[in-house]
């Protein structure tokens, strides 16, 4: 049977193979990074990985080199950099460590897209030289737009780089402005969980614990993250992020509590007509579709929506006396420059300082504030001025938190 023209006596030739995408993974032993490499292991070799970063976990990194055989490799340290030659003996990639090392992993001129999902500021520099050198980011990593949104999103201008967020709310709101333009947009809906003391009582909030906070309703994450949904600081980033993203005014983007966590974002048109994007809780869908788009890949059966369950969609406003957090990043993102990059800066030393019992859960909203307000804003020209930021915010929380911590 001919699948040719008809008439033309030729038949259609096999498709051609689809081009190998060229990894590099910048924090390959995290959460993302593992759910990136399981989405390698289904592409059928469509997705190669070419380099990856990570910390100090060398068990975990050893067995992804083992596996996926990238030619470069970066960790943290020169001590952790000669652990790992010695694990992989003669056969290894080349090894490199530090911001050098990680630069190094994200621009080698084979790789044609960085999966930046590195913890805090870390891959912030890797990261940024990607986007100007016109790479295609999967963005994973709340801190790179949090603390350099403005200096990331010139850049991404300039070398025309596409940014293609992992996030859930930013990936299902990309899906819902597919084709359209943002002017046609009124309003964009995030979507939080509420975490664990969504139906807590303001007053108990001093007596709860780390454990207690770490135990996230819906989703498996690290241990900031999970704090941060906790406290709706991780909301207010991504509000600033999404503002970034796709360039949004502050009082367009709005956050919506919905326990659920199968709604990830919804857009309201200027006709009222309000789109949404609905998924599983698996982090691997939203890998997938940055790595994969603009095309769509089969997913296995257990990340797909099962309408049975699916029985209620709660949605309700998020108390906002009660986190204050959110409001804290709404602020960071109206001021706009260094604001966000203290934000950052200061949140993680408060959560820290929480995670080891130090302060309790009200108070890392309480440290962030006072450290936005003893931290003068301006606007940062490089990412070396945003790292000098960087440090100097988080001396100032260190400082602040000394007068607030309570005995362990």
């Amino acid at each position: 049977m001919s699948l040719g023209v008809p008439g033309s006596g030729k038949t259609d030739s096999p498709a051609p193979p689809p081009p190998v995408r060229r990894l590099a993974i910048l924090g390959s032993t995290g959460s993302i990074g593992t759910s990136t490499l399981e989405v390698v292991r289904e592409s059928g070799g469509e997705l190669e990985v070419w380099s990856l970063a990570a910390g100090g976990n060398l068990d975990a990194l050893e067995r992804q080199v083992a596996e996926f055989r990238p030619r470069l490799v970066s960790v943290a340290t020169a001590e952790a950099a000669s652990g790992l030659a010695g694990r992989l003996g003669g056969k290894r990639p080349e090894i490199l460590h530090g911001p050098e090392g990680n630069l190094a992993v994200a621009t080698a001129g084979e790789v044609d897209t960085v999966v930046s999902a590195a913890v805090g500021v870390a891959g912030l520099e890797a990261t940024y030289e990607a986007v100007r050198r016109g790479k295609r980011v999967a963005l994973a990593n709340k801190e790179v737009l949090v603390a350099a949104g403005e200096l990331i999103m010139a850049a991404a201008r300039s070398s025309g780089a596409e940014l293609l967020p992992v996030d859930s709310e930013h990936n299902g709101v990309h899906q819902c402005l597919h084709g359209r333009e943002a002017a046609q947009v009124r309003r964009l809906f995030l979507t939080a969980s509420g975490g664990p003391f969504r139906t807590t009582p303001r007053e108990a909030l001093d007596r709860v614990t780390p454990a207690q906070a770490l135990r996230h309703p819906t989703w498996n994450m690290g241990r900031r993250i999970t704090i941060n949904s906790a406290t709706l600081m991780n909301k207010g980033f991504e509000v600033i992020e999404a503002c970034h993203l796709f360039g949004f005014r502050p009082d367009q983007v709005e956050v919506l509590i919905h326990p659920q966590s199968t709604v990830h974002a919804l857009i309201e048109l200027l006709d009222g007509s309000v789109i949404a994007q609905l998924s599983v809780t698996d982090m691997k869908m939203p890998i997938q579709y940055a790595l994969y788009y603009p095309e769509r890949r089969v997913s296995p059966e257990n990340r797909r929506l099962d309408w049975k369950t699916v029985r209620q969609l709660q949605f309700e406003p998020p108390e906002r006396e009660k986190f204050p957090a959110l409001e804290l990043a709404y602020g960071a993102l109206r001021a706009g420059g260094s604001a966000g990059c203290t934000l950052n800066a200061a949140d993680e030393v408060a959560v820290a300082a929480f995670l080891e019992g130090r302060i309790g859960f009200p108070a890392m909203a309480a440290v962030v504030a006072e450290t936005l307000a003893a931290v003068p804003g301006r606007r940062p020209g490089s990412i070396a001025e945003v790292l000098e930021i960087d440090r100097l915010s988080r001396e100032r929380a260190v400082e602040i938190l000394a007068g607030r911590q309570v005995p362990v």
